[in-house]
């Protein structure tokens, strides 16, 4: 590692656009320990928003720069579109470069499963941005299912909805498999994660996923039922035409339920120009706290301030120190597993079981 532990570790960013511009970059030179050293980027427009937004950082025109001189960096941030999660990443690995790879990993299981593979080989770290382990709703209905508050739980409703019924140009909206595209490829993976990280691995997939909006060439309406080995089920839906937003998040146990609406504030946040350590990041007003208990006789509970900073944090305290990295890639080619298994689901009509590793 070129980095010592006075220096900043070296960070090159592939991709600017909405991963590596509202999320990475900020997240990026927010963390002690870790300086935005470069972004790779040719569009004109992206690049003086690179000047203007981090004028110390090096602009790259192109990646094969980087590796060809991987002791100029000390760990690759993947923010590009989804085809080039795998080449990019792949590049890195082969270059001896630590990388982090925005979610979803691969638009393919076996693709990730290759990936992850080819690292360990190598013995280069990867990891995944699966960034939503640290919204506030989460951490807090973890801390209350690990904590019993609820009994035994049963069910677990989680939602990614949104009203964006026109259909804009770009990537996301293409039909190529390749692209990963569509609402289960770009919340699912929030959303199978986050059941997963709950509780545990799932036995059966059952999915209904469909193209609502005119000229669509990918899905942007779907559930998933996951069944999970432990007995509970997770109700997930997301997509882009839901006029009526529901319940973010509703766990319900045989001793009480915990019900909370309306999306963690750090996206919007960022959007906005906010960066972690500034008084109130994360945190949610009283009036938006989730509700606990049974109906006639609830109370409300503070959401946990969410911090998605802890990802970055985790990852130089790996470079640095050999902790584990904050996501287990293995992980991320399983979520991209049961995709694959909604998907097949949904044009099969059946539950399908998950088969054994």
């Amino acid at each position: 590692m070129a980095g010592t532990a006075q220096a900043p570790l070296r960070v090159a960013l592939l991709g600017y656009g909405l991963a590596g511009r509202v999320f990475h970059a900020p997240l990026i030179a927010a963390t002690p320990g870790l300086r935005l050293h470069a972004v790779v980027t040719r569009n004109p427009e992206r690049r003086q928003q690179v000047r203007d937004d981090h004028p110390d950082a090096r602009l790259v025109d192109d990646a094969d720069l980087l590796w060809r001189t991987p002791d100029a960096v000390d760990l690759v941030v993947v923010a590009t579109p989804n085809r080039q999660h795998v080449p990019m990443a792949r590049a890195a690995v082969a270059a001896g470069l630590p990388v982090v790879v925005d979610k979803p990993l691969a638009p393919s299981s076996a693709q990730g499963r290759e990936l992850v593979d080819e690292a360990a080989r190598r013995g280069v770290p990867v990891t995944v941005f699966q960034n939503r382990r640290w919204d506030g709703d989460f951490l807090t209905a973890r801390r209350l299912v690990e904590q019993g508050e609820l009994g035994r739980v049963t069910r677990f409703e989680s939602r990614f909805e949104r009203w964006r019924p026109a259909i804009k140009p770009g990537w996301r909206e293409l039909g190529d498999p390749d692209e990963a595209g569509g609402a289960l490829f770009d919340l699912g993976a929030h959303l199978v994660d986050q059941a997963v990280q709950l509780f545990g691995p799932v036995s059966h997939v059952y999915a209904e996923v469909d193209r609502r909006r005119p000229g669509a060439q990918v899905d942007d309406d779907a559930f998933v039922a996951l069944t999970h080995a432990g007995g509970v089920r997770s109700h997930l839906w997301m997509g882009a035409v839901t006029p009526q937003l529901g319940a973010r998040l509703r766990v319900l146990g045989d001793r009480a339920g915990y019900t909370t609406y309306g999306l963690d504030p750090q996206e919007s946040a960022l959007r906005e120009g906010g960066r972690p350590g500034t008084p109130g990041w994360g945190e949610v007003t009283p009036e938006r706290y989730g509700q606990l208990g049974v109906d006639g006789d609830l109370r409300p509970v503070p959401t946990e301030p969410g911090r998605y900073q802890s990802f970055y944090q985790q990852v130089a305290a790996a470079l640095r120190d050999g902790r584990p990295m904050p996501v287990d890639p293995v992980d991320a080619v399983d979520t991209v597993a049961l995709i694959e298994l909604a998907h097949r689901s949904s044009v099969e009509g059946a539950v399908l079981p998950v088969p054994a590793r």
